[in-house]
């Protein structure tokens, strides 16, 4: 019976030395396990800091190392929870591990994943992300918090700060300096006049708007945006509702996907599929229920035909 209840899982991923253990440590330092229940903690790559024993004990987490991807079962996962009977587990997730296969394959399923850490070494993230970005990337998808620690301010936080959310908007994102001060508010320098009543967008400047406008659609309430898009629709559309998309690739050529906001005009049954329309929409932010947050939708007052864009697909970094 114990081993069929449902347990709380919390990942910390990331790349070696780029602060997993450490960012475990400090959260056991600032007392969040300090409850009496016990933590089953799963190691599956060993860095360059150690969690200090006593520090484990004091929060009753038992550690066991796994050294390789193929040991972790989902057999092995039952016998560890038969064995230690925890009320929650970590893992310390391997950098190079499938991190999508570990969740939706390797764990039981009654073990859920309630938070994702990701932690970056932000002197070797230019290195990772142009060598290693789909690795990257699947783990930004998946995280709840992404961690930057090692800034300076010579470093582009806006570009970091991008490249994540260009996978996975929901995800908090901090900055960690040297000297542990911590900033979350980085301001992305935006190529058109957010002030202006009607803003006009640079083919070049969908992918900015798209990523700003998804965060902070109350600073577009009310105002005209006047873009390129190319006309998309399904079958669960009302008639009165399209798509203007653009292509976007997040992470390589082979993951491109169409983005963009519902927008509403009584001939969008109408409009060509795939057809490239040159719109000016008002935007009206909506609570949407399923995302428990405010969105984007679109209103538009005048469309035309349009030419593809130079550069169809758009890019974050």
């Amino acid at each position: 019976m114990f081993g069929n209840r449902d347990i709380p899982v919390y990942l910390f991923t990331g790349f070696l030395e780029s602060g997993k253990s450490t960012c475990f440590q400090e959260i056991l330092k600032e007392g969040n396990f300090e409850d009496g229940l016990r933590t089953l903690f799963l190691l599956t790559e060993e860095g360059e800091a150690e969690i200090a024993e006593e520090l484990l004990q004091y929060n009753k987490v038992d550690m066991v190392v796994i050294d390789d991807e193929e040991e972790l079962t989902e057999s092995m996962c039952k016998d560890l929870v038969k064995e230690y009977k925890p009320a929650r587990i970590v893992i310390e997730v391997n950098g190079m591990w499938d991190i999508t296969r570990l969740i939706n394959e390797t764990i039981p399923e009654n073990w859920i994943v309630v938070q994702t850490f990701t932690t970056v070494n932000a002197e070797t993230f230019p290195m990772y992300i142009n060598n290693m970005k789909s690795l990257l990337m699947s783990h930004f998808q998946q995280s709840d918090l992404v961690i930057f620690n090692r800034c300076d301010r010579e470093m582009d936080k806006a570009s970091m700060r991008r490249n994540v959310k260009a996978i996975n908007r929901a995800a908090q994102v901090l900055f960690e300096s040297e000297d542990g001060s911590v900033e979350s508010n980085i301001e992305e320098e935006l190529p058109y006049d957010i002030n202006a009543d009607v803003i006009e967008l640079e083919d070049d400047d969908f992918g900015l708007w798209y990523l700003d406008v998804s965060e902070h659609p109350e600073k577009y309430e009310g105002k005209t945006v006047v873009f390129k898009g190319q006309v998309y629709r399904n079958r669960t559309f009302p008639k009165d509702a399209f798509v203007p998309a653009r292509k976007a690739m997040t992470c390589c050529a082979d993951d491109i996907a169409k983005i963009g906001f519902i927008c509403h005009h009584p001939q969008a049954a109408e409009l060509d599929l795939d057809s490239w329309v040159k719109v000016s929409v008002k935007v009206k932010p909506e609570y949407s229920h399923r995302q428990q947050t405010k969105v984007p939708m679109l209103w538009a007052d005048k469309i035309e035909q349009a030419e593809a864009p130079e550069e169809e697909i758009v890019y974050f970094s």
